[in-house]
């Protein structure tokens, strides 16, 4: 490990705002927080460029940035602790332990900025928006709690798709080129470090927001696997 990882690593072990896999925390951000405000999420938040903006934006609202990598953690936090932006917190786990730290119904909202798209078809169940990984969000996320994917990657963005038709999923918005539309709003206008990167050569952004309000059954994970085999 580089020495600037490590001395990353040890610097955010002193920031307040940052939590690396606490325990008893399901239920008790509002005492984190000191406030009762609406908590929305940025999983594999990476440099966390949506939590701090976010948090910029919306002062009444909380805000939250997962990663396991504590090293991309840093620069949010620091940001933020510079800013004295008192709405923010980083917690380093697992997007797959992501249910251990919080209660059902203690999420508003979600964001996935522009994460790993897996793109071999034999790790489509890694993908964030895999019905295995929106179980989990809808353990934790409000009755009409949000989803909102930003992505670069057409094929991440199509698989989204093909799992809302599947299984019913209620759609709110749809941008299939986020930056021709007219007028987008100002959380939209937030471009992460990868969002800069443009990694998917496309130089188009693609965003859905939609709800996980409704039984997600398990037996049409298996139609899915072969629809996406079938895309092959």
């Amino acid at each position: 490990m580089g020495q600037k990882k490590l001395i990353r690593f040890n610097e955010i072990k002193t920031f307040d705002n940052v939590l690396e896999r606490p325990s008893n925390m399901n239920g008790n951000w509002s005492n984190h927080f000191n406030n009762n405000n609406p908590i929305t999420l940025e999983l594999a938040c990476g440099k966390g460029e949506y939590t701090v903006g976010l948090a910029r934006m919306y002062p009444n609202r909380n805000f939250i940035g997962v990663d396991i990598k504590g090293n991309r953690i840093w620069r949010g936090a620091k940001t933020a602790l510079d800013e004295k932006l008192t709405n923010v917190a980083f917690l380093r786990t697992g997007i797959d332990k992501i249910a251990d730290y919080f209660s059902a119904g203690e999420v508003a909202e979600i964001w996935i900025t522009f994460p790993d798209p897996q793109l071999r078809n034999s790790k489509h169940k890694k993908r964030l928006t895999h019905p295995r990984f929106l179980r989990l969000y809808q353990s934790i996320l409000q009755q009409d709690g949000i989803v909102n994917l930003k992505t670069d990657s057409p094929d991440l963005y199509n698989f989204t798709k093909t799992v809302i038709n599947l299984y019913n999923i209620e759609v709110l918005v749809d941008m299939d080129n986020v930056y021709a539309e007219s007028n987008i709003s100002e959380e939209l206008k937030i471009k992460t470090h990868y969002e800069q990167l443009d990694i998917a050569g496309a130089n188009r952004v693609h965003y859905l927001s939609f709800k996980v309000n409704k039984e997600l059954p398990t037996e049409k994970d298996e139609e899915l696997k072969l629809l996406i085999h079938d895309e092959d």
